[in-house]
């Protein structure tokens, strides 16, 4: 019976940690909503833009399209991403995206981030496997 426990605890301590070492926002993601709330202001959104895709190597990359007041905007670049704590910082060429974002909702199937402009600006953005 001891032998089999000890395997037991071994084997729940290995797969804790490996799945602890992958974060969940790895894979493909429709952005169902792109939301821009400015103070005082009415909301902006956009809905199901395009995917976003974040590999295991921390590399991943855009595949939008959207309209917003009227403009129309294309991101089909690569990227790199870090995960630290509650911050998801995306580099790379300039777009909307390429910022630090604070995720606020992490789940399997579900990611809510957010982020400002640094004024009076909000971004969210719902993502959705």
């Amino acid at each position: 019976m001891k032998k089999i426990t000890l395997k037991f605890i071994v084997f729940f301590s290995i797969f804790a940690v490996f799945s602890s070492c992958s974060p969940r926002i790895i894979g493909v993601w429709n952005v169902e909503n792109f939301e821009t709330v400015s103070q005082g202001d009415e909301s902006i959104s956009a809905k199901n833009i395009g995917t976003i895709t974040f590999q295991k190597d921390g590399t991943g990359v855009k595949d939008l399209s959207f309209t917003i007041l009227g403009v129309r905007k294309e991101d089909k670049t690569p990227f790199n991403w870090t995960l630290s704590n509650s911050l998801l910082t995306i580099n790379g060429q300039e777009s909307d995206f390429v910022k630090t974002w604070i995720v606020v909702e992490d789940h399997k199937k579900y990611q809510k981030i957010k982020s400002t402009d640094g004024a009076d600006q909000v971004q969210i953005v719902e993502l959705r496997k």
